[in-house]
């Protein structure tokens, strides 16, 4: 198998691990095959990639899109380093509002996979950082939504203190006031 799946406290969220091939030439690695995944709790399809560039203490975040056009989200890191946090949004969930946080590099290749229902950021370690992802919906500006990085409520402990946020990141209210339409529901938390 060229991954391997680590399925963590929060229900439905996942670290995998691919396995890298490498000689003299440099290296290869299967990035996502769909079977694999769909056998190890994953089964989404993905619809569209992103790619972000960011420069060191920048946080992005916290966002998601809401229903019908919820998105999960695969994360990696092709150059630099990240510490990448989901939070489970999903009203009922036995971990809701409870987060996971976890370094990103292209050093380690581990990629998060952050389910539909779950508030994403992260912030920048290294001088800057490639974040690339897949998500499993398209973007749809008008069902974007966040909440601020700093939300007490949540009590992300991020390693930096002071980041540089967008204009937009700086006006985020704090999570009793953003908009929620996530329900936890059986099914996936069926899933192993």
């Amino acid at each position: 198998m060229p991954f391997e799946f680590t399925h963590l406290p929060i229900k439905d969220l996942v670290l995998v691990k691919p396995q890298v091939f490498g000689d003299n030439r440099g290296g290869f690695a299967e990035t996502y095959k769909y079977s694999e995944f769909a056998a190890n709790g994953v089964p989404e399809r993905f619809v569209q990639d992103n790619w972000s560039r960011s420069a060191k203490d920048v946080l992005r975040g916290v966002h998601y899109q809401v229903y019908p056009k919820a998105q999960g989200k695969l994360m990696s890191v092709a150059r630099g380093e990240i510490y990448d946090v989901a939070i489970d949004l999903r009203d009922d969930s036995p971990t809701y509002l409870k987060w996971y946080g976890v370094n990103l590099s292209d050093e380690n290749r581990l990629m998060l996979y952050v389910p539909p229902g779950f508030g994403h950021g992260f912030c920048v370690l290294s001088d800057s950082a490639d974040v690339t992802y897949k998500v499993t919906s398209e973007y749809d500006p008008s069902l974007e939504m966040g909440f601020a990085w700093n939300d007490p409520a949540i009590g992300i402990e991020w390693p930096v203190k002071s980041p540089t946020l967008s204009g937009r990141d700086q006006q985020l209210p704090p999570w009793q006031e953003a908009k929620r339409t996530f329900a936890y529901k059986e099914s996936i938390a069926g899933r192993p």
